[in-house]
């Protein structure tokens, strides 16, 4: 019961953060484990999603920020190469809606394989893989805003 009201105690720190930040949506990914709380039309914050288990409090050492550390560890011992966003703005996987993802995880790139369009101030940039190998992991998610810097997906090169 301990652990249950610690996750409370660490939810209801994620909402605060929320609101004092005037955040709509936070979502916190910690290996297959997610939560995503978004403010609701009413304006209170709204779980979308709470998978069992997930481990969002410490116990002894391991934080979300040692769990994200040993992830980074694990893919730098995996030689993954990441793509990251050039620019911000607007991620795409696929040209248009009705079409086919540029990549998923498995498939094959080369460096000239567009994996991708960012929008930006209305332009559509297309980013290619710029290396060669299969595709692990698609970071980004389709419509959403991204980060100059962000990884967009990594890479297991060949």
């Amino acid at each position: 019961m301990a652990q249950w009201d610690e996750q409370i105690t660490k939810l209801k720190q994620i909402i605060e953060i929320m609101k004092d930040h005037n955040l709509v949506e936070v979502q916190i990914k910690q290996g297959d484990d997610e939560i995503s709380v978004k403010k609701g039309q009413s304006g209170q914050p709204h779980i979308a999603a709470v998978p069992v288990g997930i481990p969002m409090v410490s116990q002894g050492t391991a934080t979300p920020a040692t769990g994200q550390a040993q992830a980074a560890e694990a893919r730098r011992q995996e030689n993954l190469v990441e793509i990251k966003s050039p620019l911000v703005g607007t991620f795409y996987a696929k040209p248009s809606p009705d079409s086919e993802l540029f990549v998923e995880v498995g498939s094959h790139v080369d460096s000239q394989t567009v994996v991708c369009i960012i929008e930006a101030m209305k332009v559509m940039n297309e980013i290619k893989a710029e290396v060669t190998g299969a595709i692990v992991e698609v970071v980004a998610v389709n419509g959403e805003a991204v980060e100059y810097g962000q990884v967009l997906f990594r890479v297991r090169p060949e």
